[in-house]
């Protein structure tokens, strides 16, 4: 009897976590017809009425060259060129680009509409027919909800990759937690959970990831729940936060680079190199080994002090971000600001290089507090402000649905138990989800 009652509970407890995919559709959106269709209604144009033009914008070609070419007046040309600059710059139009034109069935094959597409979903639509015009639009879109979980055995794009997980959910996953985890001292067994969104044209067509709607990070069994609220509905400042709405964001970021990097030496005052003999040779600074012309950023805001080029620095900038804390990126290959530049945490400041006393390509990152150099992983950074007192019962009757939702996604290969009662069969309840992606740090 008691077996029966666990089953039954177990199985209520299975149907409450159930990962099915959500999905919205955005009634905004311009409706675009069935796969069956498309070729005949895109773009909301009945293609059969027109000879239809497709390529892509080449290296040389301009809007008026085009157009011309398909006996479009000079004046109509020049009326987009200068009163629709808002809606559609015609010196902007990139290589590349996808495009149709819209011409006339008889003997001239004057063209009637011009479709640009600056997207797989955003496009712009230039009509020649009566008085010239010019509107944005988008083709209608499929959100499908995608649940993610995963445990750390090489690196977080790696492990991201196995899961068929877009590159770019790892990049916002990393985004998100840049200032609570170092993607470089990833450990084995750390663990992570997603929710966000993948997003369809036709159904079939991918067309990228919206936000993460939540994300969950086990880092050496700390667990750090991160929702999105916006907490400035005027501006519509949104940005994230922990269960306890704290900030994930600090002052500082943990690098002044964003992913691709190897932790190379770190901040020794008592270093000794054989070199010079096994003197003490003080290190002050922590050197992040990347690939030459990989972006550097600002690890905060600030004012750039410096942007020059002195002996074994070689090409560098120094910022200084307050009283307190200022500091510097060395051996550049070039600067990307110059010195009275104020600077916003992330913007890049310039690349890797290896000018000046280096043996590889790095940045050697150098951190002062109070005049003196110190080590930036062993300081206790300021954090951004939490959700004010006012706010928090609204961002916890928010997130309390997701975090639910966060905490039911399973691992792979994780099995389910109800208080010993029973253990299913792990091929009954293992959730095997496999894709394909790219890499972002290693764990130990």
């Amino acid at each position: 009897m008691y077996k029966y009652w666990g089953i039954v509970l177990l199985l209520v407890i299975l149907a409450a976590c159930k990962n099915d995919p959500k999905t919205e559709i955005n009634e905004d959106d311009i409706a675009i017809n069935n796969v069956e269709e498309a070729i005949v209604k895109r773009f909301g144009f009945d293609f059969e009425a027109f000879k239809v033009v497709q390529d892509t914008i080449k290296n040389g070609d301009s809007f008026g060259q085009l157009m011309l070419e398909n006996h479009v007046d000079y004046e109509k040309v020049l009326t987009i060129a200068e009163n629709y600059k808002d809606t559609f710059d015609v010196r902007r139009i990139k290589t590349g680009k996808p495009y149709f034109i819209l011409k006339s069935k008889d003997s001239i094959g004057k063209a009637q509409v011009f479709i640009y597409q600056n997207d797989k979903i955003n496009y712009t639509v230039i009509d020649f027919r009566d008085s010239v015009s010019a509107y944005t639009s988008k083709r209608k879109v499929k959100f499908i909800e995608r649940e993610v979980g995963g445990v750390i055995n090489n690196s977080l794009s790696m492990d991201m990759d196995s899961l068929g997980v877009d590159y770019n959910v790892t990049l916002n996953l990393a985004e998100i937690y840049a200032w609570t985890v170092d993607f470089f001292r990833l450990e084995k067994g750390d663990k992570f959970k997603i929710i966000y969104d993948e997003r369809y044209i036709n159904d079939t067509i991918y067309a990228g990831v919206g936000e993460i709607k939540a994300a969950y990070f086990e880092h050496k069994g700390k667990p750090i729940y991160a929702f999105p609220y916006e907490t400035d509905t005027i501006n519509k400042v949104k940005d994230y936060y922990d269960q306890e709405a704290n900030s994930l964001r600090s002052t500082f970021l943990k690098a002044p680079i964003k992913f691709g990097y190897r932790l190379s030496s770190r901040f020794n005052l008592k270093r000794r190199i054989a070199y010079y003999g096994y003197k003490v040779r003080p290190h002050r600074g922590t050197d992040y080994a990347a690939p030459i012309g990989t972006p550097i950023v600002a690890t905060a805001d600030g004012t750039v002090t410096e942007s020059r080029r002195r002996g074994g620095n070689g090409k560098y900038v120094k910022i200084k971000h307050n009283g307190m804390y200022s500091t510097q990126y060395l051996h550049m290959r070039a600067q990307n600001v110059k010195k009275g530049d104020f600077v916003r945490q992330g913007d890049v400041i310039g690349w890797v290089g290896m000018t000046g006393n280096t043996g590889g390509p790095h940045v050697c990152y150098r951190f002062w507090k109070n005049g003196v150099q110190v080590d930036p992983l062993r300081q206790k950074l300021p954090t951004a402000e939490a959700i004010k007192d006012t706010l928090k019962p609204a961002y916890f009757e928010a997130i309390n649905p997701l975090k639910f939702q966060i905490d039911c996604i399973n691992y792979p290969n994780q099995s389910v138990k109800q208080d010993n009662i029973i253990k299913l069969n792990e091929d009954e309840i293992t959730q095997n989800k496999s894709y394909n992606n790219n890499s972002l740090a290693g764990a130990k």
